[in-house]
């Protein structure tokens, strides 16, 4: 059994959100526009845990974290909401969101439809689709985003995946460069997939990445932002400005 199937499985349990309905807070756009911290764009994220690392940051408040993202110039936050694997709670994203003015993209394994208009209820800016675990499914997930005021951040792992995000309509796709079945990080992913993607749709790189020197060389070949957790969460990075370390 794979990281990710051990994760699905899991999440067949997962009781509904009945929190407080957010649902009328005005949805910021993701990725806010403008520049980071220099010439990158850092999507701050927020987890106590992962799979692959263990724990993080497990007495860290998310908005303490979301505080200092939002000082070193971070474009918005990744809060992560799935409790088992990474220790996340609906709670969490609402925190680092009232926090801050920076958008939030709701981190989770959504599967269908009432979960993206569950993330719009808990104050979701953004979604995470990911097209491993929806397959053809992911266009109505995309479409169930955009009726609910909802930017979509569709996730690809390989060329496949890359272009049926496209072909669903997917104008946000974040290339993860981490294999969900084994957890293995390979930055050259996103190289691999940006040419079938530059021009296409913005394009936000995922996982791996502690340094500017990471980040620079996909910068200038045309990646918009740079999704980045562990580095930050653990204080091994240069990537957001003075202030940024939670």
């Amino acid at each position: 059994m794979t990281v990710l199937s051990s994760i699905m499985e899991r999440l067949a349990d997962r009781p509904p959100y009945v929190g407080p309905d957010r649902s009328a807070e005005l949805r910021r756009p993701f990725p806010a526009a403008g520049g980071g911290e220099g010439d990158l764009r850092i999507i701050g994220e927020f987890k106590r845990r992962s799979p692959s690392r263990g724990a993080l940051a497990m007495n860290l408040e998310p908005a303490v974290c979301a505080r200092a993202y939002e000082r070193g110039g971070a474009v918005g936050l990744s809060v992560l909401t799935e409790p088992n694997f990474f220790q996340g709670d609906p709670e969490d994203l609402w925190a680092a969101r009232e926090a801050t003015g920076l958008p939030v993209l709701r981190k989770d394994f959504l599967r269908d439809v009432a979960d993206v208009g569950e993330s719009r209820r808990m104050g979701a800016d953004a979604v995470l689709l990911i097209v491993a675990v929806l397959g053809e499914a992911t266009g109505t997930l995309l479409d169930a985003a955009e009726k609910a005021g909802l930017e979509a951040l569709v996730e690809v792992h390989d060329e496949a995946e890359a272009h049926l995000a496209l072909s669903a309509g997917a104008k946000l796709i974040g290339v993860n460069n981490r294999d969900l079945k084994t957890f293995e990080t390979d930055p050259a992913t996103t190289r691999r997939l940006l040419p079938l993607l530059r021009g296409r749709a913005r394009v936000v790189s995922e996982s791996g990445f502690f340094t500017r020197a990471d980040c620079l060389p996909l910068a200038r070949e045309g990646v918009d932002a740079f999704l980045v957790g562990e580095a930050l969460l653990t204080g091994r990075s240069d990537l957001l400005g003075p202030g940024a370390r939670p």
